[in-house]
């Protein structure tokens, strides 16, 4: 087969641009034998931001061929080819104008897009960009935008991709060949012929042993794992940790020659092995560079192997979780003298449900066509290569999530040993994995929804290790709390019912139908009935939620909502007018509730006791579950509507634009230390909490007082320790204070602040050549800084990128700024935790404004008020310790490694005008701290980045 891979260069997008070069390579046989590549003169002028992203410019096409000289070469080598490119659709689009335009038939081959293929062969790619794909292949890309350079790799990627289907199962394969089928575009004739190409080339099939009810898979049956180790080999390890550690060292600096011990990270070491002895609780603050991951996990092991105990290790992203998985315990298998277990446990709507993806497959359900086609194809690859089947490995596009969500494991739904894919479960296997592991990685909202279930999800356990635990008090309010989105009870509706062919009621009806019998119509008759209740509420639901709306559009302050949406807190004591009328709704819709579920009980009971004999088993397992969804939806709201315990605030949020579907409630409990300290700190024998911000001003006494912890309470139960961070910040990090900035106060500050801050950036942008991450707190200033910045910096090559102007995808957003040579990247809120930058990427961190929390969040004010009983100061108990930790975390992304150096400006002049300020500023790990004017901060900058140099 002849593939011609194509790539054109032009003046824009529209049908009136130009093409400014041509890239053409052909492909026979899985080689690459020829290329026509050509600039092109296209007769206009090129547009500069053309030249700045392409490097071609007027001077370069004065003498390059015409479009009609261009295109008569390359029609021959078009001649029988299929045309591929990186999103065709762009060059096909330029290819058939230029055609027409110059008396050619246009191009009627078929029509391949190499990123539909690399979606669907290479389901845990994390960007299609071209430069990205190249990166992750090892393929060199040497001058990204000019058309030979990209179809050149884009045919490199071409190949990798054949190569990738020929190594598919004969069965991933031909179940590809059946999703495909009606797609439109050519897709779907290429997988036919790779089948067929695969059939005819290899009759034998390698992997037919990997076959399990027509899927190709890569596990066998859980539960057939051998013992990692025998039970003298445990005692054979030393029984102090002491001896213990002095042999793992041995093997550490047998295998790197570079090792030596961080004082920090031994210290650690001992602390969490000596609370594990002594049944202490420990919280532990240790700074970037420590070594965290192993100063909880050797220790753990080592105690949990010796006492015969599980350890849990809880996170607070998945991020951190894959990390320990991929990284850390590997290691450890490694370095340890026994064998030893470690599962990887998360929330069960992370895991591929088989059954409900089987059903998919056999049904061929593809709600959004070709996107959902795209997304089955990905998971069908997919199921060949995973042994966990969690989503975290595939990385999904547009409508892939909402196809997950019908495919995701989930409680209610589950037949457990009736499943015919129970043995092979994803998530059966991952619970049977921690059942027998030694050590339970997994992340607090786990550990939260546990605690809600009784603790039926986890193993039994004593011994628990927080790590990221600045977050635990977070979290335990959002997971004890109750959350409804407008999308939450519509779509279970519709899930039930969408119309007369949609739906499980539907498809229940229809299978029943078949059935002459007068059981079989009496429930048909049934679902009638309840199909009219369900409509109703759909009806009750969107007519509360848009009142519930006007409510909200009239009483949120959009002032302090940075146009990104509306809060209004409900207070039960202060009901806003025409509260009366929303509950008498509510109540209405309560007893529509009752009129729809009791039957659907009824209903469910009744047919489960003869399911086998209609066939019906799978939908009346899903049905179970999605009526427990709606009993779940109904107690939320009517929690929201009463507001019954007033240890909960109750608010409102919605979107400015969609209006009544982008509504949610919340209600969250205001304190949840009692919560903890029953769940957590009174029953298990030891909890090690750590993070790298966990003090204020090198004291615990805010984390303590939010967990509910005493520090040296009368049981001695705590202990607290502060690890000095392992890097010199003095040598290695400088924060500048520009003391004449202008302090920031109201509307009416913000503009002359925004004038003084932008040729401040693009001052010391020109200096670092970009490398420059500026940390935001206000989305409304990010975005007028955006515009003015790149204006400024685009004359010097300087790239400028915005968190949610570029894109909203943080790690997008990193991987792009990493691998631009001169670039400034704005973030906000989730830039300030969590992004890792190592090395010269990053040489300065911009921090606009200390990172306080809006006071009028409803749950800060409600917090607030809280504290104010206690006769205590609200902003020096709560507002400043909550910035200053997020502030030490900003810190946190300048120096990642021992030889990190750079800059940190604060602009917010409070850290040295007010009394709090000391708080923020000691609360560092002792870097260099110089406040200036203005004027000298460039100077100073130069001056210290020389004195690093030499």
């Amino acid at each position: 087969m002849k593939f011609a891979v194509l790539d054109f260069e032009t003046t824009g997008s529209t049908a009136t641009d130009r093409i400014i070069q041509v890239g053409l390579f052909l492909i026979n046989d899985q080689e690459i034998t020829d290329r026509y590549t050509s600039l092109v003169n296209p007769g206009i002028s090129i547009p500069s931001s053309i030249t700045t992203l392409t490097g071609i410019d007027d001077e370069m096409v004065k003498d390059a061929p015409s479009m009609e000289e261009v295109i008569a070469e390359m029609v021959p080598l078009l001649q029988d080819a299929v045309l591929v490119g990186h999103n065709i659709a762009f060059d096909l689009a330029f290819l058939q104008r230029a055609l027409d335009d110059n008396g050619y038939f246009p191009f009627d081959g078929h029509v391949l897009d190499t990123m539909d293929a690399l979606r669907v062969l290479f389901p845990g790619l994390s960007s299609l960009q071209l430069s990205m794909v190249c990166h992750a292949f090892g393929i060199e890309h040497e001058r990204p935008h000019q058309a030979d350079s990209d179809a050149e790799v884009t045919a490199l990627i071409w190949l990798r991709c054949m190569e990738r289907f020929q190594s598919l199962p004969l069965l991933t394969l031909q179940r590809l060949e059946l999703v495909f089928a009606d797609s439109a575009g050519d897709f779907g004739w290429f997988v036919s012929e790779m089948r067929q190409y695969k059939e005819l080339h290899q009759p034998l099939d390698p992997d037919m042993d990997r076959y399990f009810r027509q899927f190709a898979l890569n596990v066998g049956e859980w539960g057939e794992e051998e013992p990692v180790r025998e039970e003298e080999d445990v005692l054979r390890l030393p029984d102090d940790f002491p001896s213990f550690y002095d042999q793992l060292k041995q093997e550490l600096q047998r295998r790197f020659a570079a090792y030596e011990d961080r004082e920090s990270q031994v210290q650690m070491l001992s602390e969490v092995e000596t609370a594990f002895e002594d049944g202490k609780h420990l919280m532990i603050e240790a700074g970037t560079g420590t070594g965290k991951s192993l100063g909880y996990l050797i220790p753990s092991l080592y105690y949990g192997l010796k006492q015969d105990k599980k350890v849990l290790v809880s996170t607070h992203t998945i991020n951190l979780q894959e990390q320990l998985r991929e990284r850390d315990v590997p290691l450890l298998h490694e370095l340890f003298p026994v064998g030893f277990q470690a599962a990887v446990l998360k929330g069960r709507s992370h895991y591929l449900c088989l059954r409900k993806f089987e059903h998919k497959m056999n049904t061929l359900d593809f709600e959004h066509g070709k996107e959902d086609r795209i997304t089955a194809g990905q998971m069908l690859v997919w199921l060949g290569e995973t042994k966990h089947g969690d989503e975290e490995e595939l990385h999904f596009a547009n409508k892939g999530k909402q196809f997950w969500q019908s495919v995701e494991s989930d409680t209610d739904s589950c037949l457990n040993r009736a499943c015919p894919w129970f043995k092979r479960c994803f998530y059966h296997r991952a619970r049977h994995e921690a059942n027998t592991a030694d050590v339970i990685i997994t992340n607090h909202s786990l550990l939260f929804t546990d605690m809600k279930a009784e603790n039926r999800l986890l193993p039994g356990y004593k011994h628990l290790v927080i790590d990221e635990a600045h977050h635990f008090e977070e979290v335990a309010g959002k997971h004890l709390g109750i959350e409804l989105h407008y999308h939450g009870l519509s779509n279970t509706l519709l899930w039930l019912y969408k119309d007369a062919r949609s739906g499980q009621l539907s498809n229940l009806r229809i299978r029943l139908q078949r059935f002459e019998d007068e059981r079989a119509q009496g429930w048909c008759i049934m679902i009638d009935r309840v199909v009219e209740k369900l409509l109703q509420l759909k009806e009750e639901w969107d007519q509360l939620t848009e009142l519930l709306y006007q409510l909200l559009a009239s009483r949120s302050d959009q002032s302090q909502s940075e146009g990104n949406g509306l809060v209004y807190r409900v207070k039960k004591d202060s009901l806003p007018t025409g509260w009366d009328n929303l509950g008498v709704l509510e109540e209405n819709m309560q007893l529509n509730f009752g009129e729809a579920l009791k039957p659907l009980d009824k209903l469910i009971s009744e047919i489960k006791e003869v399911q086998d004999e209609y066939d019906v088993q799978s939908l009346i397992t899903d049905l179970t579950g999605t009526v427990k969804e709606l009993y779940r939806h109904r107690d939320s709201l009517h929690f929201f509507m009463t507001m019954p315990d007033a240890n909960y605030v109750y608010w409102l949020e919605a979107g400015t634009y969609s209006r009544n579907r982008s509504l949610q409630l919340f209600c969250v409990p205001i304190d949840v230390s009692e919560m903890l300290k029953q769940h957590f700190f009174g029953p298990k024998d030891s909890v090690i909490l750590t993070s790298a911000t966990l003090s204020v001003g090198k004291s615990f006494d805010y984390t303590c007082n939010q967990l509910g912890l005493r520090e040296n309470g009368a049981d001695g139960k705590l202990k607290t320790v502060q690890l000095p961070s392992p890097f010199n910040y003095r040598e290695q990090a400088l924060v500048a204070i520009p003391r004449d900035f202008p302090t920031l106060r109201g509307a009416s500050g913000e503009k002359e602040f925004v004038d003084r801050l932008v040729p401040s950036l693009a001052e010391v942008a020109l200096e670092t050549k970009g490398r420059m991450l500026v940390l935001f707190t206000s989305n409304r200033m990010l975005k007028l800084v955006h515009g003015a910045l790149k204006e400024m910096l685009s004359p010097f090559g300087i790239d400028v990128l915005g968190q949610g102007v570029d894109s909203s995808n943080r790690s997008k957003l990193t991987r792009l700024f990493q691998s631009s040579p001169n670039c400034v990247l704005l973030g906000t809120s989730s830039f300030w935790e969590g992004v890792d930058i190592p090395g010269n990427a990053l040489s300065c961190l911009a921090i606009v404004r200390l990172p306080f929390q809006p006071p009028n969040h409803p749950l800060i004010e409600a917090k607030t008020e809280m504290i104010k009983q206690r006769n205590q100061n609200p902003f020096m108990k709560l507002s400043v310790p909550q910035a200053v930790i997020r502030f030490k975390q900003g810190f946190g992304r300048l120096v990642r490694t021992a030889t990190d150096k750079g800059i940190v400006i604060i602009y917010d002049t409070r850290v040295i005008d007010t009394n709090y300020g000391k708080y923020f500023l000691y609360s560092l790990p002792g870097p260099k701290i110089e406040h200036m004017n203005s004027n000298q901060l460039v100077p100073r900058i130069k001056q210290w980045m020389g004195e690093n140099q030499a």
